[in-house]
């Protein structure tokens, strides 16, 4: 594929000696968006984790362009150009807004901000407050924020829209349309099928963790993810 970003090869891996995913293969290229979906508990934070290397996978690897990642701490992966922004603690509630932002930033001024202050006007209005003083929607949007702006060629994001209301999930839509523009690849599980049908080049469906539906987004019907999403 030109332009590879991020290559996820046979991956497998879980939690101790428990297997979660199994063989998954994943292609995202710069300025494309590939969208995982999946019922809850099918792995698909799992893959993330271990992509980013919060965990070890038992087989497969991770590759950004032709450089191998797999096995390395999540430290290196990120100085290596994957930016994640996780489902669940998703910010340092001690720190202030300013603070989350600027915190992995060789500056701590607001300019590079401005595009996404914009869109989410009370994140500047906040900047000095504990983030663990925001809503749980507007803590997501912080950290999406704080990924879409890093230094970094891969995005890689779970559940950003999750209690998120409707006219900041199409905001946060417009932004990464905007970041594939410049060339920045996306990996994001996401069940708010809104988000995806706007982002998403390609999608990825997982069951019992493992890869059973993957193509173009155009031509994989909303009735067919669906069936895969309900019980």
């Amino acid at each position: 594929m030109v332009g590879l970003a991020l290559a996820i090869n046979d991956l497998s891996g879980g939690y101790g000696s428990g297997t979660v995913v199994r063989g998954i293969s994943i292609a995202v290229a710069a300025g494309q968006a590939v969208c995982v979906l999946g019922r809850n508990g099918v792995g698909k934070t799992t893959l993330l984790k271990l992509a980013c290397g919060f965990l070890r996978p038992t087989s497969g690897n991770v590759q950004i362009g032709d450089r191998q990642l797999s096995g390395r701490p999540a430290s290196e992966i990120a100085l290596a150009g994957i930016a994640y922004c996780p489902q669940e603690r998703v910010v340092f509630d001690d720190l202030t807004v300013l603070e989350n932002l600027t915190l992995m930033q060789s500056t701590r001024s607001l300019g590079q901000f401005k595009r996404y202050f914009e869109a989410f006007p009370k994140l500047e209005e906040r900047r000095n407050q504990h983030a663990g003083t925001l809503s749980g929607g507007e803590k997501k949007m912080l950290s999406f924020v704080r990924a879409l702006s890093a230094d970094a060629s891969v995005v890689v994001i779970d559940e950003p829209t999750e209690g998120v209301q409707f006219e900041n999930v199409m905001l946060m839509a417009d932004l990464i349309a905007e970041r594939k523009q410049q060339g920045i690849a996306f990996l994001i599980v996401e069940q708010n099928l809104t988000l995806v049908e706007r982002v998403a080049d390609h999608l990825v469906i997982l069951d019992h963790g493992e890869v059973v539906l993957s193509g173009p987004a155009q031509q994989i019907a909303r009735e067919d993810i669906l069936a895969h999403l309900t019980v």
